[in-house]
């Protein structure tokens, strides 16, 4: 990024741009300001008092993952794979959304649970919640950083201030509106950011499709440039995943990022599912992710789209520009992928757009690290420090803790915000942690929900084992005792880590004695009433279009159409 500034390829931002900037900042901590004043106990602050309503949490749920990473990565991904980037949502994101829905929120919501790690603690027992809680905190620090990253990438480029200086800024905005209003603070943020992000995004779409003759101006440039024909179509993706093989690929899509980092990310990530837990009762609280789903999918055409025009209108990303980058080499121009998006915004916005592009991309970034930051809190808070360092205080205490932990973990994403800035697509980055923490939960989550012989044992080595297993396949990649191009290495460490997950816990509860059945109901799904598992149909979540299930059918169906189509 900085060797785009010093070639002077500055955004031209004009005073209009700037003073939509500053209302929006104004805005965002002036929300910040107002939810405060709704916090009144921990549970306030970490899970908004079980309070909000179903579209509220639903679009939260959506802009919470629509941060830096999703925006400015799966844009990095639509320059350089094209089309086949879109199974990040129709494969490896809808249907694992629709089940969390559908099958795992009555779980969570119903054991009135205040975390994922929680959850662990109450099936499997302390070694396993506190590998479980130490690993998400670890995972939610680096991902914050590297949405820190961007967010101060574009600073740097709009202002042309150093990058480490842009990073503490931009953390000092983010810190301030979550520590004052914790997560309604950052829920109703991320309410707002969502509807910016997409006045920012649909506009630079039609631009750039304006630009290039349309769709099939598009499909016949994107054809005659490195990459080719392949990037037109989502199946079967070898470029993407790395494969050779067309059907090793399909596979590699299916269960490599459908099941395994799907599932992980989207049913056992706490940072998702606390939104869901914030809704105000059982149904909307199934709804959330079902809602959420809904504008998931037509996503897609508002950030990749963008990439690809990108790749075959902007200079620094052009012919030999792209090819260097395809080879996994430095581009002559000093671009990368992640570059795409701001490029095109500089080549086709004029002043006045501009303003409310940036505005969106600073709100992807500040709705994903503030989602990072809100689930960081609760966790260290809840499953930490209050279960094993500082137990039994007064409700007041945790909830000051929560705030200083938050202020905390904004200084180690700090850091880690210059461990992502050498990734030249930082969805390379982002796949990489997801096979490590994501994939061994899965695998831990899903047999002890349905198996109810497993083993308190089984869930922290199971979860250990997978862990290690991904790190292994991802250091043997370095070490180029294999190689596998595109972000392949990623879907092998997310296999081999769930497989080895799963081999291991089924030894060890073999070896280990099962929990008592009584202590399991509410948390096995064998042994849960089935009337404790149902939402109610009247009031607030009565009629057609508040059934979980069948809003559910009709986002798998959009969802099948949508890969015939593409």
């Amino acid at each position: 990024m900085e060797v785009l500034a010093d070639a002077n390829l500055r955004l031209d931002a004009s005073a209009i741009d700037y003073i939509e900037l500053a209302f929006y900042f104004v805005l965002v901590l002036g929300i910040g300001y107002l939810a405060r004043r709704q916090v009144s106990s921990s549970l306030d602050f970490f899970l908004s008092g079980r309070s909000l309503p179903a579209w509220v949490t639903g679009l939260a749920f959506i802009s919470a993952n629509l941060g830096a990473i999703e925006v400015m990565g799966m844009s990095a991904n639509g320059a350089e794979y094209g089309l086949p980037t879109a199974h990040y949502f129709w494969i490896g994101a809808i249907p694992a959304m629709l089940f969390l829905g559908v099958v795992m929120m009555p779980f969570y919501y119903g054991s009135k649970v205040r975390s994922v790690p929680e959850f662990m603690l109450r099936r499997f027992g302390p070694a396993a919640h506190w590998v479980n809680g130490a690993s998400f905190a670890l995972a939610q620090i680096l991902i914050a950083g590297a949405n820190l990253y961007l967010l101060a990438s574009v600073v740097n480029l709009l202002l042309g201030w150093p990058i480490w200086v842009s990073i503490i800024i931009a953390a000092v905005i983010v810190l301030t509106y979550t520590a004052l209003g914790g997560l309604s603070a950052a829920i109703y943020n991320e309410v707002l950011q969502f509807f910016v992000i997409l006045a920012a995004l649909i506009p630079l779409t039609i631009v750039g499709l304006y630009k290039v003759g349309g769709w099939n101006g598009l499909i016949e440039k994107v054809t005659n440039s490195p990459g080719g024909v392949a990037q037109t179509h989502s199946w079967p993706g070898n470029q993407l995943t790395g494969f050779g093989s067309n059907f090793l690929s399909v596979l590699g899509l299916v269960f490599g990022l459908g099941f395994v980092l799907s599932f992980g990310y989207w049913t056992t990530n706490f940072v998702e599912v606390q939104r869901a837990m914030a809704s105000k009762s059982m149904s909307a609280a199934r709804r959330t992710p079902i809602i959420g789903s809904f504008p998931k999918m037509f996503i897609p055409f508002v950030v990749i789209i963008p990439g690809m025009v990108a790749a075959v209108t902007v200079t620094e990303l052009q012919g030999a520009n792209k090819q260097a980058l395809l080879d996994g080499k430095p581009a002559p121009s000093g671009a990368t992928f992640n570059d795409a998006l701001l490029l095109l915004m500089r080549d086709v916005l004029p002043n006045g757009i501009l303003g409310v592009a940036i505005a969106g991309l600073l709100a992807s970034f500040m709705a994903g690290m503030a989602a990072n930051l809100s689930s960081f809190n609760t966790v260290f808070t809840y499953d930490v420090f209050q279960t094993y360092i500082v137990k039994n205080r007064p409700d007041k205490f945790y909830l000051n803790t929560g705030r200083v932990v938050t202020m905390v973990a904004t200084v180690l994403a700090i850091g880690t915000a210059f461990i992502a800035s050498t990734y030249a697509n930082l969805m390379d980055y982002l796949q990489t942690l997801f096979s490590f923490f994501n994939a061994p939960l899965f695998a831990t989550f899903i047999l002890g929900m349905f198996w109810k012989r497993m083993s308190k044992a089984a869930g922290w080595s199971g979860l250990v084992f997978g862990t290690l297993a991904a790190i292994a396949i991802f250091v043997m990649s370095k070490l180029e005792v294999f190689t596998l191009p595109g972000q392949g290495v990623s879907f092998v460490a997310a296999i081999v880590a769930f497989l080895v997950d799963i081999v291991v816990s089924v030894g060890v509860t073999y070896f280990t004695p099962p929990k008592p059945e009584s202590e399991l109901v509410g948390l096995v799904y064998s042994l849960t009433p089935r009337g404790s598992l149902k939402t109610e149909t009247t009031g607030e979540d009565a009629g057609w279009y508040r059934k979980p299930v069948l809003l559910a059918g009709i986002a798998a169906v959009i969802t099948l159409v949508l890969n015939f189509a593409f």
